[in-house]
């Protein structure tokens, strides 16, 4: 099964990822995550995306599914897999078919976790992080325990989470129609519990 994971920074996308990992079975894919891997490799494909990244350009297209061809190359991902942080624009999908098509495979569903940017500020602004352990609080829902030092990161205020969350309507969320009109797409509510929206997804795409 070929899933793709919509929804705005701070909607729990990378969490209920690794939840489909396990329950799926197949593996979760992220665009920088793959890149960052190939340039600390020192892989032909890595070096190309130095030469881009480095002066602060995109990367083309075409060396995103390359990079894509050779991850679902791998025996994991012979039965499908989760694209996080890709397509982002409606060539990068249009490119995704072409390479699922390849490969005699197709996207399955296409899940938006919806969460309204004032539910994620609440969600992000009150986070804490232990700099001791990296263990992870919240002001109001999972408070510290008394004595522990906690620190708010850098991207988790106000203004960082609007500007991500502008971003992404902006950038990323034009590109859905493309998949609407073929009725992939399933919308998730992303308030809740986590195991609340994991069903919902389970739901959504039949699992």
């Amino acid at each position: 099964m070929d899933l793709v994971l919509f929804g705005p920074p701070g909607a729990g996308k990378g969490t209920q990822a690794q939840r489909l990992v396990e329950l799926l079975g197949v593996p979760q894919i992220s665009t920088g995550d793959l890149m960052r891997a190939e340039r600390k490799a020192g892989t032909e494909l890595g070096k190309k995306f130095d030469e881009y990244m480095s002066k602060g350009q995109l990367v083309p297209d075409s060396l995103v599914i390359d990079l894509f061809a050779d991850r679902l190359g791998k025996p994991d991902a012979a039965k499908g897999a989760i694209f996080d942080g890709f397509p982002r624009t409606q060539a990068q999908a249009q490119a995704l078919d072409d390479l699922l098509a390849r490969l005699g495979r197709s996207i399955h569903k296409v899940v938006v976790i919806d969460l309204a940017v004032e539910d994620i500020l609440d969600r992000i602004t009150g986070r804490r992080v232990d700099p001791a352990t990296g263990q992870v609080y919240h002001v109001r829902y999972n408070p510290p325990p008394p004595g522990i030092t906690v620190e708010q990161r850098k991207d988790d205020t106000e203004e960082v989470v609007r500007t991500r969350d502008q971003s992404y309507r902006r950038d990323t969320e034009p590109v859905l129609p493309y998949y609407e009109t073929r009725g992939l797409v399933a919308r998730v509510d992303g308030l809740g519990e986590l195991d609340e929206i994991t069903q919902r997804i389970r739901e959504a795409i039949g699992a």
